[in-house]
């Protein structure tokens, strides 16, 4: 696929959780592609490709059970020309397209935002991305509390991999996770679940369960507790 689209004239990197994973010698779960072909146009490019989404439109390529992810790169700031809606400090749509620099700050933590070219089969690393990792950190880029704000479910990505990964989370990224836990409550039921899921049956559910407990998070999401 990254080939196929560098063939055509674009730009294209494996990027995010797979980059990640493979510089910890594990073993990704799934491979997404960044590139700055618009979806339309990765649909043009393959028969197999479905878009899909409305808050930040995807391309879907399908190889038998595999589906590879393609996001074109978004940018931080709206000249107009994009389409983006955000409902009181919530981003529920973003499709303003950027750069590749433009497109490792608008991701969440800095060791999802390592790009792997294959023109050098080097790592580009925006935000410290890759220092973080070696050193096994989670940390937000940007302001915390916006980053937060934009999407709340983002609190339980935070805590999550840092279970997965046996990651800490940087101090200025955990200090507003008590504080802004009620978000949760606004959050769509739909993601909340899809993280439930994520945070109890993939093998690391006790250290997810003491990080919610550690982080002033679990009380929001399961009052019951």
């Amino acid at each position: 696929m990254l080939y196929r689209l560098r063939e055509a004239g674009f730009g294209a990197y494996l990027v995010g959780g797979a980059v990640r994973d493979l510089l910890l010698g594990m073993h990704p779960k799934d491979f997404d592609v960044a590139t700055d072909a618009t979806p339309e146009q990765v649909k043009g490019l393959f028969r197999n490709c479905r878009l899909i989404g409305r808050r930040f439109r995807l391309a879907h390529v399908v190889y038998g059970r595999e589906i590879i992810e393609v996001a074109t790169f978004r940018a931080n700031s709206d000249d107009g020309s994009g389409d983006r809606e955000v409902e009181d400090g919530r981003l529920v749509r973003d499709n303003v397209y950027g750069s590749i620099e433009d497109d490792a700050v608008r991701r969440d933590f800095t060791c999802n935002a390592l790009y792997y070219a294959i023109e050098d089969f080097s790592v580009r690393d925006y935000v410290g991305g890759y220092q973080d990792v070696q050193a096994r950190t989670m940390r937000l880029i940007g302001d915390p509390e916006t980053r937060y704000r934009e999407d709340p479910v983002r609190m339980l990505r935070a805590v999550r991999l840092a279970a997965k990964l046996d990651f800490s989370i940087e101090a200025a990224t955990a200090q507003p996770l008590p504080g802004l836990a009620p978000l949760l409550g606004e959050a769509a039921p739909a993601r909340l679940f899809e993280e439930m899921l994520k945070l109890f049956l993939s093998g690391h559910a006790v250290a997810s369960f003491q990080g919610l407990a550690a982080h002033g998070l679990l009380a929001a999401l399961l009052p019951a507790t």
